[in-house]
C-alpha cells in the first residue's frame, strides 16, 4: 500500500537574498530560492529547500508543472497535506 500523496501550488521568487518560505499567496504557498533561473537551478533549489522544510527525502519531490514558470506543482510521496500546510507555517513564521 501506497503512503500519503499531496501536491502543493508554489509561486517561486528566484534570485532572492534570503531564501525561506515567505507563507500563502493566494492558494499557494510563496517560496524564495536563491538560485538564478537559468538550467534548471532555480528548480533544484526550491526541490532542495521543500525537501529539507518538509523532512522528506529529494526522490520523495517531483516538479510536476510550471518547469519554467514561477507557479509550479509539487507532488508530495509520504506526507499528507494537512502535515505539508503545517511544516511550511511553521517555516514561514521561522523565515521572517
Amino acid at each position: 500500500m501506497k503512503g500519503p500523496r499531496t501536491s502543493l501550488w508554489l509561486r517561486v521568487i528566484p534570485g532572492a537574498r534570503r531564501p525561506g518560505i515567505v507563507g500563502r499567496h493566494g492558494d499557494a504557498w510563496k517560496v524564495r530560492v536563491a538560485a538564478a533561473p537559468e538550467a534548471g537551478k532555480a528548480n533544484d533549489a526550491l526541490l532542495d529547500l521543500l525537501a529539507r522544510t518538509l523532512g522528506l527525502p529529494l526522490r520523495d519531490l517531483e516538479l510536476t508543472a510550471g518547469k519554467a514558470s514561477r507557479d509550479k506543482v509539487v507532488l508530495l510521496d509520504g506526507l499528507t497535506s494537512e502535515a505539508a500546510e503545517t511544516k511550511l507555517a511553521a517555516a514561514a513564521g521561522r523565515d521572517r
